[in-house]
């Protein structure tokens, strides 16, 4: 079943799938949802913040599709947007750089390669308005840091959270980001972006690596095994 592609548009926010189009994690000061918590609809403000990036920046999303379902999403937009962005203690984000913010796969697609579509369909689109590099706050692992609140407040719905709605640090490196302000939770990587789209060798290099490791891993499984029979 092949995959699809498309940019967001205004007249397609409902097409977002429930979390996607009611989370506000990125979207809101925490101090501002907490204060409006509960007579704030989340969803409403997140078609209000789609609607002013798009019409004063323009494309802010990528929606991939397999099928005619919906599969995984991707959000961007200028740093100075996004009121989260400065809340991290890798913060700020570079002033030549966008901010990937999101990429959210529904759980019907995870057996596809959704994700690195998603990340070709937005570095192309930023590439073509000659941006110079993509930028993401990236999550990674830590359960201590879990439990003693070692992670900006989560937002919106009780499904937002960091875990929830920020990308893997492993995954962006896998993609070809590089870390630029290392942190223990939440490093800030960079992805170049150039003409000649030359990120393409990296994440195709990046893969090659997964792929022979995975291999070694089989036939290394594979002669144990037959000692074994032996």
């Amino acid at each position: 079943m092949s995959t699809r592609v498309t940019p967001l548009l205004l007249s397609g926010i409902d097409r977002l799938p429930r979390h996607s189009r009611r989370c506000v994690f990125w979207e809101m000061d925490p101090d501002t949802v907490d204060e409006a918590r509960g007579f704030a609809d989340p969803e409403f403000e997140k078609e209000a913040w789609l609607s002013t990036v798009m019409l004063q920046w323009g494309s802010c999303a990528q929606i991939a599709t397999v099928g005619e379902k919906v599969a995984a999403c991707a959000f961007y937009a200028p740093p100075n947007m996004v009121p989260r962005a400065q809340l991290f203690p890798t913060s700020p984000v570079s002033a030549d750089a966008i901010l990937l913010t999101t990429m959210r796969i529904e759980p019907h697609a995870e057996g596809f390669e959704v994700g690195t579509d998603l990340i070709r369909a937005v570095v192309d689109d930023l590439v073509r308005r000659n941006v110079r590099a993509l930028e993401a706050f990236g999550i990674r692992a830590d359960a201590e840091a879990d439990a003693v609140g070692d992670t900006p407040s989560a937002t919106a719905a009780n499904a937002c959270s960091p875990h929830e709605c920020m990308i893997s640090a492993d995954f962006l490196e896998d993609m070809g980001f590089d870390v630029v302000a290392p942190h223990h939770r939440f490093p800030r990587l960079r992805l170049e972006l150039d003409r000649d789209h030359g990120w393409k060798e990296e994440v195709e290099a990046a893969l090659d690596r997964l792929i022979e490791a995975a291999s070694i891993t089989v036939e290394d499984f594979a002669g144990r095994t037959t000692v074994g029979v032996q």
